[in-house]
């Protein structure tokens, strides 16, 4: 639809929008609010995106062309002169020496955009579900450095309802909320991190430059450590003084000297021992408002948002009992640090100072999950699968044996007490499970897809082999291993592995023909997944439909052959 013909759409809906105005305002969350107002503050100019709702539109009245403008019943007025009125007395934004002056850039009907929920990232929107709004761009002047600048909304009857986020530079101050008072922001020049509401409400979730987690796992506890670039320089020479982009030629260098100095730091002892850490990785982090993910490499960073996360891993024999973490890096700058252990009931969160500096967990689970093999049912006898193929000839043979016997003998009550003795005996022989029927296939089926994901709750690559194996015959190993490990890794959060919860068995369908020592199925299932990561429980559901070969291998069940039909995430 052409910027023409939304204005027309728009001219022609303005009746009905406004009979509804008393009831638009917005309860959802602020990313979802009628207007969206956007804030960056740059050097020399406060830059204004905002998202008009239609129920919105009279308290933007004085941004609008000259006929939308009368079209809403408004006498007529010089555009010049409205347009001085909405910078001075409308969207203000002010200084300690009085209102910005303001222009607009550019102002246009378009399609609403669709926000993720948790990043409030945007996503694609199909044509028939998309929303007219009014966007407009709008710029401040700004002079100097102000120590502060306060952010006015609206005023109109209805209030409008207006959703707001703020970046300093590159820095997010606040996560979305709503704009319905005047609000005061202090800002830092210095180190845009560190700007911040008045408000201490509007902190946004990832205020701190540090923060700290504890993951524990049977066979391991994993320690995560999120720093600032910014922030490490006061600790050790990262190469940074003076600096506004880290290139991506130098990150490499930047995360090592990070990851050694951090391996000395945040001590962790596990059930009462000091345990000895083990670099896993160290990434880059790209922070969204509520999310954070790996960034990719060839990619420059600007120093003031860029954020590294580094993974210890500490290999124990079992769940332990307690372990704790020490933070011993408060400056400054630094007085509380965020903080979290992570077991499978969930995060137990903390707020670390000089204070109070340690991180604690103890093992308060009842009947905490072990990885351990399901103990599949064993595989019927050589005799019993012979008796199994053969049943329906002998079956045969013997209906035609009695009738031979009962023609001869001539006798019909004979033939019938005969006929209902053997068949009495042969269902209850050839009713056994001597290869098995639909619901021990399913069994069977279930619990070798259980033992090939619970072989990667171990943490050595040989115990995951050895594990397999006990479920997994033939060339088919490497595959499965291989296979498995790709479909659990979180591929934007730098190879994190996916801990499965549960397997659900969805459909499963016998293949025709007769399977030597096994049979073939098609099969659907749902794998149930969660990952503790920087600070997280990400969680996941995949389901995927293949053909599976299943043989008795050392009298054990195991899956042969794997032909990945369909994979999804749910």
């Amino acid at each position: 639809m052409t910027i023409i013909t939304r204005w027309a759409a728009l001219l022609i809906g303005l009746g009905l929008a406004f009979e509804v105005a008393a009831d638009a305002i917005i309860t959802s969350r602020a990313m979802f609010a009628s207007t969206i107002a956007e804030f960056f503050i740059q050097d020399g100019q406060v830059r204004v995106e905002l998202e008009i709702g239609l129920q919105d539109l009279p308290a933007f009245r004085n941004l609008l062309p000259d006929e939308i403008y009368q079209k809403m019943g408004n006498s007529p007025r010089p555009y010049r002169e409205r347009l001085e009125e909405f910078f001075t007395s409308d969207l203000v934004l002010a200084t300690e020496t009085g209102p910005l002056p303001g222009r607009l850039v550019e102002i246009g009907p378009r399609a609403r955009i669709r926000r993720d929920p948790i990043t409030g990232e945007e996503l694609p929107v199909a044509a028939e579900d998309e929303e007219t709004v009014i966007a407009a761009v709008l710029s401040y002047q700004l002079e100097g450095e102000p120590a502060e600048i306060v952010l006015s909304p609206p005023r109109g009857n209805p209030m409008p309802s207006v959703g707001f986020v703020v970046y300093h530079n590159t820095v997010a101050v606040n996560d979305f909320r709503y704009l319905g008072q005047p609000l005061r922001l202090i800002l830092d020049w210095q180190d845009p991190w560190y700007s911040a509401f008045e408000q201490r409400t509007l902190r946004r979730s990832y205020f701190a430059p540090m923060s700290g987690f504890l993951y524990i796992e049977p066979f391991e506890v994993r320690k995560e450590i999120i720093v600032r670039p910014k922030d490490m320089q006061r600790w050790v020479d990262l190469g940074l003084d003076n600096a506004e982009i880290i290139t991506a030629d130098r990150r490499g260098v930047i995360l090592e000297k990070i990851a050694e100095f951090l391996l000395q730091r945040q001590p962790v002892t596990i059930n009462g021992e000091v345990a000895t850490p083990t670099l896993e990785r160290a990434n880059f982090l790209s922070r969204t408002l509520k999310s954070s993910m790996v960034v990719e490499p060839g990619i420059d960073v600007n120093l003031d948002s860029a954020v590294v996360g580094v993974i210890f891993v500490y290999p124990v024999a079992s769940l332990p009992d307690k372990a704790t973490m020490t933070w011993d890096m408060f400056d400054a700058r630094v007085q509380q640090v965020p903080a979290a252990s992570v077991d499978e009931a969930g995060p137990f969160k903390a707020l670390l100072d000089p204070e109070w500096a340690d991180l604690e967990w103890q093992n308060f689970l009842r009947n905490p999950t072990v990885p351990g093999l399901i103990t599949l049912p064993s595989p019927p006898s050589i005799a019993a699968q012979w008796l199994y193929t053969l049943r329906w000839w002998a079956l045969g043979l013997t209906v035609i044996s009695l009738m031979i016997w009962a023609r001869r003998q001539g006798t019909a009550s004979a033939l019938a007490a005969l006929v209902g003795l053997v068949t009495l005996g042969l269902s209850f022989v050839l009713g056994k499970p001597l290869a098995p029927p639909t619901a021990a296939t399913e069994q069977v089926v279930a619990d070798l897809l259980r033992n090939v994901y619970q072989a990667f709750d171990y943490r050595k690559e040989s115990d995951i082999y050895d594990t397999l194996e006990r479920s997994v015959g033939g060339d088919l190993l490497t595959d499965i291993y291989l296979e498995t490990r790709r479909s659990l890794e979180l591929a934007n959060q730098g190879g994190a592995r996916a801990k499965v919860k549960s397997v659900e068995l969805q459909d499963i369908q016998l293949l025709p023909g007769e399977a030597p020592q096994g049979f073939r199925a098609d099969v659907t299932w749902n794998v149930n997944g969660s990952v503790g990561h920087w600070g997280h429980v990400h969680s996941r559901q995949n389901q995927y439909q293949a053909e599976l070969d299943i043989r008795v291998i050392d009298d054990r069940w195991k899956l042969t052959g794997m032909k990945v039909l369909q994979e999804q995430r749910l």
